[in-house]
C-alpha cells in the first residue's frame, strides 16, 4: 500500500520517480520556503519500499540543499545489495544535476526471532485530553504544518514563556497525526522524526529551533494508530549546533521507531 501523503509519480524507469514540490510539503518563511526535510526522507523511504517490496529497517538522510515550491524532483533508487533477508538501497532526490537529499536505507524481515522493547510510553494524557499546539502553523509560505495536528498536555514545557531559560530536562512530548488521517507508516514516521529541532527551541527556552543537517530513522514496528507520540530528548547544544533524538510511540504504547538528528540552531527573537 502506498501512502497518499507523499504524491510520488512513477515513471517508465522502475527505479525513478517524480515529485512535484508543492507548498503543502514545505515549511519556512515567505522568502525562504522549502521542502521539509522529514518529508524528503519520507519520500525516500516510500520510494525504497516501492522498489524493494520490503519494510524499512532504518534510513538516514543528509540534507544537502533546498528544494523550493514549484520545483520538480527526480527520486532515483539504487539497490547495491539484495540479500535473502536484507536489501540495501541508496536514494537521491535531485533537481536537475543538484542533489537535494542523499539517503541510504536497509529494508527486510527476519521472522521467527524474539520481540521486545525497553522504553515505555511516557506518563502523559492521551491526545483527547491534550490541547492543540501549533504556534507557527500559520506563518510562512509552506502549509505542511497546517496538515499536521499537534497536541500537548496542559502542563507541557512547550507552553512556558520563551525567555531564554534553559529547561534542565531537555525533554518534551507531543501527540501528532495528519489532519487527513493518512495511515501512519514508515514514511510518515520518517517525517515525524524530523521534529527534533522543535525540542531544541523548547529546551533552550528560545523562539526557534533549527535546520536539520541529517535525519536517521530506525523502525521497530508499525501498528494501527491514529496518533503517534513524539518523545523528544535533546542531548546537547553548543557551537551553534544541537543534537537530539526522539521516540515515536503508538497510542497502545508500542515503540514504533526512534530518530536522531544534528541541527543548525536558528532563532526568531533571541533574548539578549
Amino acid at each position: 500500500m502506498t501512502n497518499p501523503f507523499f504524491p510520488l509519480e512513477a515513471t517508465d524507469d522502475p527505479l525513478r520517480f517524480r515529485l512535484a514540490v508543492t507548498r503543502d510539503l514545505c515549511v519556512g518563511p515567505m522568502d525562504h520556503t522549502f521542502l521539509f526535510g522529514g518529508a524528503g526522507l519520507g519520500v525516500a523511504v516510500e520510494a525504497a519500499k516501492r522498489v524493494t517490496g520490503r519494510e524499512l529497517i532504518w534510513a538516514t538522510a543528509q540534507y544537502l540543499s533546498y528544494a523550493r515550491p514549484g520545483s520538480q524532483l527526480a527520486v532515483d533508487v539504487r539497490v547495491p545489495v539484495r540479500g535473502h533477508n536484507v536489501t540495501q538501497a541508496v536514494i537521491n532526490l535531485h533537481c536537475g544535476e543538484e542533489v537535494i537529499i542523499s539517503a541510504t536505507a536497509a529494508l527486510g524481515e527476519r521472522p521467527g526471532h524474539p520481540t521486545a522493547q525497553w522504553f515505555d510510553l511516557p506518563d502523559i494524557p492521551g491526545p483527547d485530553d491534550c490541547q492543540e499546539w501549533g504556534p507557527w502553523d500559520g506563518e510562512g509560505g509552506g502549509t505542511l504544518m497546517k496538515r499536521l495536528e499537534k497536541r500537548v498536555s496542559p502542563d507541557s514545557v512547550v507552553l512556558r514563556p520563551r525567555d531564554g531559560t534553559v529547561d534542565p530536562s531537555g525533554r518534551m512530548q507531543m501527540w501528532i497525526r495528519t489532519r487527513e488521517d493518512a495511515p501512519i507508516d514508515a514514511a510518515l514516521l520518517a517525517l515525524m522524526g524530523d521534529f527534533v529541532p522543535t525540542g531544541a527551541g523548547v529546551s533552550l527556552g528560545l523562539d526557534g529551533g533549527g535546520n536539520s543537517l541529517d535525519n536517521t530513522l530506525r523502525l521497530h514496528a508499525v501498528v494501527p494508530t491514529r496518533w503517534a507520540l513524539c518523545d523528544i530528548q535533546m542531548s546537547a547544544a553548543g557551537r551553534g549546533f544541537a543534537h537530539g533524538h526522539l521516540r515515536l510511540f503508538a497510542e497502545d504504547g508500542t515503540l514504533m521507531a526512534t530518530a536522531s538528528q544534528s541541527l543548525v540552531l536558528r532563532y526568531r527573537n533571541r533574548p539578549k
